[in-house]
């Protein structure tokens, strides 16, 4: 259990935490900046936000550690351009006023397309619009107090909410009062230690669990205790100093009388704050059901990837959504506000997430509370944090390889036929920082060959990389410049050129586009291809069966070199298929389970052409079509496959027709 108990644990360890991504709950408060306050000298840009914390802290009696270690939480003190999060939180402080954001949600599981399930046995589970995500936005008053946070500063500083959101002075006093108001609401003294202020800073999250309020106010005295320094997004350096010697009292917490969160047998680690919020599996006649399958992984089946979505939709949305029988499922969803986790599927169970059932019945879904399409509605840092170590937990109990090939975006995931991969969905999109989410997994990406290694991994500067995107609102003007992890194709190197062309979402021939939600044309932070060529400071990469260029300038490389795996077809083969699903011969399948055609997708590896390897695999199938589990089989074949970095998208190629060397020989 993670009641009581844990947040004595958790207070006790909160520095030796940290390389595991010391944020699990980090509640409501990212970043913005703006200017200083009129009427005081304008100190030097570089200075600016570490005065306004100093001043800030002076003002409202609140020891500037305790100030400077929740905003880091939450925002890491970047600025966002003065944009609001995913649920409506502006400035370093990240005070929310979320009705805004909740008004312009959309369900991307409701916008159909995509069948959640991709098992041609049974008819497709296809997600309609339904009353949860139509619902009429709630007025402020209705919204919990994690997400109108900015009117309670304004109430207590006297500043405008137009102040409090494009201000980043006037943002950081608005932290300050807030939780000077939340220690007199404890009836505890404004006092120069940070160690009283352990309630404070737990109640501040917003948090409505004990759990929750507790991990987040151990992860900011971690971060207190280990110190932290870094320079913006708007190039403004701000340092936390250590403080090793801060100790915190869990009683504090404990006096607040926050409810237990259910936590039934969830599947998380301590460092967490994790509910059980289940999925129903549930008959509804005429033989369906839902909204997963019983199973018994890994018994049964590996469990190989996770994968990552977002949920086009607010938490609370998104809640009824997994809990209506005839919906989709996936396994975990993550609350942006304080990283708070709810698990609704248990890991031997098989969720409708991915669209493709090999993917499915072998993978573990997490929706993330947050918008593909709309790059200002950034993700917390308490959200990327609580994932990290959710993800780091599920790879070490399960075996997962923490790289790019096992840990997917739900844009990775490949249709399983040729008539799937036009509807296959394209979250969490090119906005998602993957760089940063595998730091703090203790997994960076860097460089791990000379030139000659013969492949590159992916790697641009998040924050200075921000390629065009169209497609972000409903006029088709361009989306707001914004840090991103995708990286743009081209058929020659030149920005003139055409981009890369994708037979399968386009089989007419039609041009590729810089619209957000087409990845016909880009590669992403982390993924591995082999070279082709390399001219100027143009990389040339094997790609959908072709040669694919991007710009990689020495002075702002968007690769490093790595070396690997890589397949290549048989010495004499001209070509070999490609496939979206590794499934086993016909003659594996029993009397009963219908055998499922090995279905080539619409491209070709052709000879000369190498692709990095991120897995070999059994052909296999879950047949698991009924609601009476007994009839539900695992079938094996002898055919064996690789999985295969082949566009943005993995695939799957038949290990009896390809060849594996190593690259750069």
């Amino acid at each position: 259990m993670r009641g009581s108990a844990t947040v004595r644990t958790l207070a006790a360890h909160g520095g030796a935490r940290r390389t595991a991504g010391a944020v699990a709950s980090v509640a409501l408060l990212l970043p913005l900046l703006g200017a200083a306050p009129s009427g005081t000298a304008e100190p030097a840009s570089s200075e600016r936000l570490q005065n306004a914390f100093a001043a800030a802290a002076a003002e409202y009696h609140v020891p500037q550690s305790v100030l400077l270690g929740v905003s880091y939480l939450q925002s890491r003190w970047d600025t966002h351009g003065g944009a609001p999060s995913v649920t409506g939180g502006y400035g370093p402080m990240h005070l929310t006023d979320a009705r805004a954001a909740l008004a312009e949600a959309t369900q991307h599981h409701s916008e159909g397309g995509e069948d959640a399930r991709g098992d041609s046995s049974r008819t497709a589970r296809v997600p309609q619009a339904s009353a949860a995500s139509t619902a009429t936005v709630p007025e402020d008053s209705q919204l919990p107090a994690r997400l109108r946070t900015l009117s309670k500063a304004a109430e207590l500083t006297g500043f405008s909410a137009e102040q409090l959101r494009t201000d980043e002075a006037a943002n950081v006093r608005g932290g300050a009062a807030l939780l000077a108001a939340a220690q007199k609401q404890l009836g505890e003294p404004l006092s120069g230690d940070a160690a009283d202020w352990y309630g404070a800073v737990a109640r501040f999250s917003g948090a409505d669990d004990s759990a929750t309020a507790a991990t987040y106010a151990n992860d900011v005295f971690a971060v207190i205790r280990d110190g932290e320094q870094r320079t913006n997004d708007a190039g403004q350096r701000v340092e936390l100093a250590p403080s090793p010697a801060v100790r915190t009292d869990a009683a504090q917490i404990e006096r607040m009388g926050l409810r237990q969160a259910d936590e039934g047998d969830t599947e998380c680690p301590e460092t967490v704050a994790c509910e059980w919020i289940p999925a129903p599996y549930e008959e509804f006649g005429d033989g369906d059901y839902g909204n997963h399958d019983l199973g018994d992984r890994p018994a049964s089946q590996k469990i190989d990837y996770i994968i990552v979505h977002d949920t086009e939709g607010s938490w609370d949305t998104t809640l009824k959504l997994v809990q209506d029988p005839t919906y989709v499922s996936w396994n975990y969803t993550l609350r942006s506000t304080d990283g708070h986790i709810a698990q609704h599927v248990k890991a031997k169970d098989v969720a409708w997430h991915a669209g493709n059932w090999f993917v499915n019945a072998k993978s573990i879904g997490l929706e993330h509370e947050g918008f593909l399409a709309d790059p200002d509605a950034w993700y917390t840092e308490a959200m990327y944090r609580t994932s990290a170590r959710l993800v780091q937990y599920l790879a070490k109990k399960y075996d997962i390889p923490l790289d790019r090939q096992h840990i997917l975006g739900h844009d990775n995931v490949p249709g399983p036929t040729t008539s799937n991969i036009r509807v296959m969905h394209t979250d969490p999109g090119p906005y998602w920082d993957w760089q940063h989410y595998f730091t703090l997994m203790g997994k960076p990406f860097h460089a791990t060959a000379s030139a000659s290694g013969g492949l590159v991994t992916v790697l641009p500067e998040f924050a200075v990389h921000r390629p065009e995107f169209t497609g972000c609102t409903a006029k088709g003007q361009p989306c707001a410049a914004h840090g991103s992890s995708a990286v743009r194709l081209y058929t020659q190197p030149s920005e003139d050129a055409p981009l890369i062309k994708d037979i399968g979402l386009r089989p007419g021939g039609e041009d590729s586009t810089i619209d957000v939600n087409d990845t016909a044309s880009r590669v992403s932070t982390g993924q591995q291809y082999a070279v082709a060529e390399h001219e100027g400071d143009w990389t040339a990469i094997w790609y959908l069966g072709q040669k694919a260029w991007f710009k990689n300038p020495k002075k702002q490389p968007t690769a490093v070199n790595a070396a690997g795996l890589v397949v290549t077809p048989k010495t004499g083969a001209a070509d070999v298929s490609v496939y979206g699903r590794a499934y086993p011969e016909k003659e594996a399948y029993p009397t009963g389970v219908p055998a499922q055609a090995v279905s080539p997708l619409p491209y070709k590896l052709l000879a000369g052409q190498r692709y990095v390897v991120g897995d070999k695999v059994p052909g296999e199938y879950y047949y698991s079509t009924t609601f009476d589990t007994a009839a539900h089989k695992v079938v094996r074949g002898a055919d064996e496959y690789y999985e295969i970095q082949f566009g943005h998208r993995v695939a799957f190629v038949r290990a009896a027709d390809v060849q594996v060397v190593q690259s750069g020989s």
